[in-house]
């Protein structure tokens, strides 16, 4: 059982800074969103969705929404990765969740817009990585050709779970460029926190339930946003677009 003292004081002992975060026109800039689907975030979808709303994840939804809208706009590229299992093959320690076929391992009803856009590459994913979900079995990559393809200068990351699988593919993104596997486009990995939730038990509820942890949600949606910021990532609660302003010399 985690006490709060314990949660409070080590919230004290990982300091994270937020900052704006303004987007050039000069070059690409690409937005992942991460398994913003029914088994996670839809009230009783499944056995990982929330048990009742909750305002993080309504939060995430909302900016997720309002992000891929502008990005659509510009007509920048976005992919989506979608968590999609199949029943034989569990991912433990979890309990099955978003199985193929089911309306779990689809996007909520309020970003379903974007299976219409050209501008989108959906991708499902069996592992909680979706770098390595990205492999084909020829050995490329999805995610990296989407990258290279695009010309993709900039990386904007959101989606659940802040502190799983967005951690996880945002720390497989940074070793990839920084061995080189990406070439020389992606330069900035931006974790953006306003569209980033992940779950909540709290520990009064696992108290009585064998093999369950407790995860207070606030607490480790930071812990993710820290350790995604120690490994490079740059970090924003806010974001916007600037234009490019080139000088212009009049004789």
């Amino acid at each position: 059982m985690v006490l709060q003292t314990t949660i409070d004081l080590l919230k004290s002992e990982i300091p994270l800074h937020q900052e704006t975060i303004n987007l050039s026109e000069d070059s690409v800039t690409g937005l992942v969103l991460v398994d913003i689907i029914n088994g996670f975030c839809t009230v009783g979808a499944g056995n990982l969705a929330p048990r009742e709303p909750n305002t993080q994840i309504c939060e995430m939804i909302n900016e997720s929404t309002r992000v891929a809208r502008l990005f659509c706009e510009k007509k920048l590229p976005i992919m989506v990765f979608l968590d999609s299992h199949h029943p034989n093959k569990p991912e433990d320690p979890y309990p099955p969740h978003c199985i193929v076929g089911t309306d779990e391992s689809n996007l909520v009803p309020a970003l379903r817009w974007l299976e219409e856009e050209e501008n989108v590459t959906i991708r499902r994913k069996d592992c909680f990585d979706g770098y390595f979900g990205s492999m084909e079995a020829d050995g490329s990559n999805v995610f990296v050709d989407w990258v290279k393809q695009n010309h993709i200068k900039t990386l904007v990351v959101g989606g659940v779970c802040t502190d799983i699988c967005v951690l996880d593919f945002v720390c497989s993104t940074i070793s990839a460029r920084n061995r080189g596997f990406l070439g020389p486009l992606l330069q900035d990995v931006i974790v953006y926190s306003t569209a980033c939730a992940t779950f909540h038990i709290p520990p009064h509820v696992t108290t009585n339930t064998k093999q369950v942890l407790p995860h207070p949600q606030e607490f480790m949606h930071h812990v993710g946003l820290y350790m995604a910021k120690e490994r490079g990532a740059k970090i924003a609660n806010e974001l916007s677009f600037v234009a490019a302003r080139k000088a212009r010399q009049y004789e």
